[in-house]
Parts: C-alpha cells; structure tokens; sequence
C-alpha cells in the first residue's frame, strides 16, 4: 500500500466500510464460505499455481475398512510441552470432525507472497546469486512477488532506453526514488527461476503515460514468461486525492473510480498492443465500493480483482476495535471480520467470474512498531488469516514487506535483512510472520473440506484434501503459551489412516519476539516424507486422540 510498512497509513474515511463486518463465526468453528462460481480461466492462469479450478470435482474417497495391517509406528513427533512451573489454566477439550464433503474453494502451492515496493525491483540483493534470499522465498511454498506499494506512483521510474530519472521524482534516505529497467527484470527473472516464484508488477498511474506503461510490460511479457501473473495500473487509486496521510497528491479532489477507469481502460489498451495475454488485475484498493466499478470496466484483457487490507489501523479510524493491540490482534471477532470483509469481494468477483487476491496486506499500516509487531502472536495470527481467506476464495494473498534492514526498518515487514541501519549485509531474515506464512505454504495446496470444531478455547481449524488422496489437518492453537494447559485433541478423520506425518510451529509467548521456530528450527518445515508421526498416532484408527500444546500451529497428514 506505502512505502513500506513503517510509513503505511490510510485515509480515515475511506476505512470506514470495514467496520460493517459482523459475520459472527464462533472460534474454531467451520467457515461459512461463498461457494465459488465456475468461471472461465484467464489464459495466462491455465495450470498454472494461481488459478482457481472452473469446477469443483466430486469427493472420491474409499471406504473405509479395518480388515487391514498396519506398519507399526516407532518414530513419534516429540512435541513442546509447556513452560516448566508455569500457573497453567485448563482448556477445553477439543474434537475436530472432518467431512469427505469439500467446501469448493482451494489452497494454492502461490497462495501467500511477498509484497514490496516497485522501487525494490532495483535492488541488487534481490538476485538468484542470493542464496539467503532464494531461501526465504521456497519456505512460502511458490510464492508471487509484487512490486508496487506508494512507491510505484511517486518514485519508480520505468526505461527501457538508458534515461536518467526525472527531477520530479524525489524519494528519501530510506525510501529512495529509483530508475528500473531491462536489465533489473533480468536479475529478477533469475531469482524467480532458483526459488520457483511468481511476479506481478504495477505501472505508474500518478505519472500519467500509457506509453511508458506499455514499454514496461512488454519487456515484462518477454523477460518473465508465464512468470508474469498480472500488471496492476496504479497503487491505491482511492488514496490519490489529497488527504491527510500523504502530503504528496496526484489527482484533484473529487478523484471517483469513474474517473480511475477512465484512465485505466487507456492504459489497459496501450498495454494490450504489445501484452495482450498479460491479465490486468485492479483496483488494488482498500475502498470496497470501488470493486464493483472495476468489475465493470470494459477492457480486452483478463481482469483480476484486488483489494488491500490491513484490519488493525486504528491509527487512522480512531476506533477501539482498530488499536494494534495483542487483545484485538487475538480475539475471535478480528478473525470474523477480516472474513466477512474478503467475503464481500469474493461475492463481486465470484459473480464477475474473476480471480481475488489480496494483493498487499498486513495486521496494520500504521507508522512504526506497536504491541503486535514483530511478536510471535503475529505468526498465530499470519497463518490463520491466510488459511481463513483462502477458504472464502481469496486465490492469492501477498503480505507487504521491506527489504529494509532488520535494524531500523518496517517492524511489520514480513523479511528484512542483516546489518547496521540502511547497510544490509544481503542475508535475508525471516520475522515472525513470516513463519506463519510458511505453514501456510508447508501445506502443498490442496481443497478445503468441511469439518466441525468444537472447544478448543482460541482454536481455529482447517482440512485440506491433496490429490493424492491425503487429508491434511491444520490446528492453530492460539491459547496463550505461558500460561495454558495443552488442549487435549480428538480428531475425527473421513476415512482409516495408515501412515501420519506431523510438523509444527512454536513460540514462547505472544509477545516474544523473533521467537518463532519450525519444528525447533529457523526454517520452513521438512519435506513429509522425512517428518515423524503425530504424537500416540495409531495406524488403523479413524479416531485419533493427542495432547497439544497451547500456541501452536500444526500440520498433520494423514494417508489411508
């Protein structure tokens, strides 16, 4: 949305639409979705790891029989137990119960990404040589990288001619102004290829030249490939005319989304002439009434309907509800609304038979740290915002993020790199949300399955079915780590196991921070088949009972 996270911040006004959700869905309990309408896929998305499928295929699932002989299990997950002396507090047992019966919406191998600045396409560090950087990139899974935020309109200056940047674009220490060119999306290209990512980028609307949008995305078509998921016109149109977070204005007041398509539907045809296959994905704004004029804008392309949201920006509603706080970050009411908010933009693309991503988001866009930054509550939090968008419809989710040192950077940034203030050393590290997002692309896709949860306390639970057949189990325990019991699980399959595997996310408390580790490791989960068992799995049994400890994430597969 901004220049980076620490600079993120949004029109009072123009947030207001958010506080209408009121979907009440009790914790743990199943998400009611909005079914997904077929529709045609884009040509640019056919298989490719983005795409929603046109139907939903009917459940195949054998029956299940118990005349059978299992391995025996000899190789257990040793799993945390709670901190030693600590004044535990019981939890309700918990018994999660999955259907065969599929939801009919699904998880993508791209499902969660990274989203920087269109400047940062400039940057060195960002390069297949970088190994730290290819590293981070594979723990999400095959993740998209977008390049846009603020810095796209004010800052980024596109030539495939050698130009020098214009003296009108004026950036800041931190957040410089920068030319990007051929050769910049040739390093790039290099890095998508070793971490097996995605790329959308954004062209500058703030500066008005369809030409020079166009000259971008056909070096864009021709250097990226199938690589190239969309081209978004602009960043946060909505925010264009002057308003009190960003002194730096580029329409005049009375700037409408009529208006934006206007301007759009121009640049959309000169893009066309020279990437007609490339989809243009839009309006990439947090205004909820502006997706239905973007639904209707007429262009050639395959469209793409983007939103931003970052529910926890009381900076600038002033609502006690929006405070970045650890009590709104954890409360069963901030996971129903950011649900019902994605909602209201999966009914307009569900009907518009169009992909939705969430194209730039975040737990706030206020400026600087608070309570929620950095913590390991951010990571419980990152992982199941992920999981309950995804179950609605949303396709694609990209977290916005810096390339900032750790030191002095964007506290909300999900990566950030080694090295004294503003003097990255090029090693990429992972914050704690960033951990989160990678159980999210730990899970290897798949199609969400009905269950029902009941107890647990903070709970919230998720069932995927994987083309092989597997079901595998997502449990988010967001009890507090220092001070709750573990919860004693019963989970309830769809058919007879006989293998399991089990990896899992730790903390050791809500507030601590950099503290989030994978199976005791600074790294994304191992493959399946190298992890043990769930603890007191038993082969042949459709009911299996375990003890979890509190503040968790776990993936559990089951293979019958």
């Amino acid at each position: 949305m901004v220049d980076s996270p620490e600079d993120n911040q949004i029109p009072a006004q123009a947030k207001k639409s958010r506080k209408k959700a009121t979907w009440i869905l009790s914790a743990g309990a199943t998400v009611a979705v909005v079914a997904l309408a077929a529709f045609v896929v884009p040509p640019m998305f056919a298989g490719d790891p983005v795409a929603v499928e046109t139907t939903v295929a009917a459940t195949s699932v054998p029956t299940p029989t118990a005349a059978k002989t299992y391995a025996p299990v000899t190789n257990f997950y040793k799993q945390l137990g709670p901190p030693a002396g600590s004044p535990l507090t019981p939890v309700a047992a918990q018994t999660v119960t999955v259907s065969a019966d599929k939801v009919g919406t699904k998880l993508s191998l791209s499902q969660v990404g990274l989203s920087l600045e269109a400047t940062d396409l400039a940057d060195p560090l960002l390069s297949g040589d970088n190994e730290s950087v290819v590293a981070r990139l594979k723990g999400l899974g095959k993740p998209v990288l977008r390049f846009g935020g603020n810095a796209v309109d004010r800052r980024f200056f596109w030539t495939s001619t050698g130009e020098a940047l214009p003296s009108s674009y004026v950036g800041t220490k931190p957040n410089p102004a920068r030319v990007v060119g051929p050769d910049d999306f040739t390093r790039i290209n290099g890095l998508l290829e070793k971490a097996d990512a995605y790329i959308s980028l954004s062209v500058n609307l703030g500066d008005y030249n369809p030409e020079r949008a166009a000259d971008l995305a056909k070096y864009g078509e021709q250097i990226f490939g199938k690589r190239l998921l969309a081209i978004t016109i602009g960043n946060e149109p909505n925010g264009f005319a002057p308003n009190m977070v960003l002194a730096h204005a580029l329409r005049p007041n009375g700037y409408t989304a009529a208006d934006f398509g206007k301007e759009a539907k121009v640049y959309a045809d000169a893009i066309y002439k020279v990437a007609p296959n490339v989809p243009i994905s839009g309006p990439g704004t947090y205004a909820a009434d502006w997706a239905s004029a973007w639904v209707a804008l007429d262009i050639k392309q395959p469209k793409i309907l983007t939103f931003h949201n970052y529910p926890l920006t009381g900076c600038t509603t002033g609502l006690a509800a929006d405070q970045p706080t650890m009590a709104n970050l954890l409360a069963p009411e901030m996971h129903d609304r950011s649900i019902d908010y994605h909602k209201s933009f999966v009914a307009k693309g569900n009907a518009a038979k169009m992909p939705i991503w969430v194209d730039e988001t975040g737990i706030s866009a206020c400026v600087g740290g608070n309570e929620t930054t950095k913590t390991y509550a951010s990571a419980l939090w990152s992982t199941d915002y992920a999981l309950g968008s995804a179950q609605v419809g949303v396709s694609q989710l990209d977290f916005h993020s810096s390339l900032i040192t750790c030191k002095g950077g964007p506290p909300m940034s999900a990566v950030c790199f080694d090295g004294e203030y503003l003097k990255p050393t090029g090693v990429m590290q992972g914050r704690a949300n960033y951990f989160g997002l990678s159980m999210v692309g730990a899970i290897g896709g798949g199609e969400f399955l009905k269950l029902n949860n009941d107890g647990g306390g903070l709970a919230h639970s998720y069932a995927l079915q994987q083309s092989d057949g597997s079901t595998t189990v997502v449990l988010i325990n967001q009890n507090n780590p220092e001070t709750a019991a573990q919860t004693m699980v019963t989970l309830k399959l769809p058919n007879i196991p006989a293998t399991a595997t089990m990896t899992q996310m730790t903390g050791t408390s809500y507030g601590s921070e950099d503290s989030a580790a994978i199976d005791g490791q600074d790294a994304g989960p191992v493959s399946n088949d190298k992890q043990p068992a769930p603890m007191d799995f038993v082969p042949g049994k459709q009911s299996q009972t375990f003890p979890l400890t509190a503040g968790t994430v776990t993936l559990m597969n089951f293979k019958y």
